[in-house]
């Protein structure tokens, strides 16, 4: 599986020098660093060409990095059913950056790039319909964004007196504690059976 992996890798950089950065083959995935220009004209090749035939859209997702610039890793999954191989393709875009679409080439990434914009906030340039697709139309902030709070900004509940549904700002009922002890039994005022602890132990 390697050595087709590898030679599909030189295949592709040998055909398409211009779009691709770096491979690499790891868990016996050929994992594809492709430069933004041209993607579209590129995932077109993967398609065409006989020796990739990549006519599967599997996924498309990304990654934050928030301490890095470019800041996101946009990540697709193709397969390849002639072949029986599959293809890691990964964009390197600034928060900034229009992702060109490939909804002309694979019509299925259409919902796969409204996720990517309504969880990350990546832009898809040439798409047909660009708006959230999991969150609701006033929902404020991009959910997995590492810098987005895992409380949110908003909670959504059905008010029985209104007799509909409200939007509120978060309001916990019980503030964050830090916790500094080595389990979470200790510094309780119970001790449960058996995490009874000596002096010295």
């Amino acid at each position: 599986m390697t050595d087709a992996l590898t030679e599909l890798g030189q295949h592709i950089e040998a055909k398409r020098p211009d779009c691709v950065i770096r491979w690499e083959i790891a868990h016996d995935e050929l994992t594809m660093q492709i430069t933004p220009s041209s993607f579209v004209s590129f995932v077109d090749f993967l398609k065409a060409d006989r020796s990739c035939q990549f006519t599967s859209l599997v996924d498309i997702t990304a990654v934050d990095h928030p301490d890095r610039e470019p800041r996101y890793d946009v990540v697709y999954h193709f397969l390849s059913m002639r072949q029986n191989q599959r293809i890691r393709l990964r964009l390197s875009v600034r928060e900034e950056d229009m992702v060109a679409s490939i909804t002309e080439v694979h019509p299925s990434a259409n919902w796969f790039e409204r996720e990517v914009f309504d969880m990350f906030g990546i832009l898809f340039s040439g798409h047909p319909d660009l708006r959230r697709i999991l969150t609701d139309y006033g929902f404020r902030g991009h959910p997995l964004r590492k810098d987005f709070p895992t409380t949110g900004y908003t909670e959504v509940r059905y008010d029985e007196a209104r007799k509909r549904v409200v939007y509120e700002p978060v309001s916990l009922v019980q503030e964050y504690r830090q916790f500094d002890f080595m389990s979470p039994w200790e510094g309780a005022e119970y001790i449960l059976p058996g995490d009874e602890k000596t002096e010295g132990s």
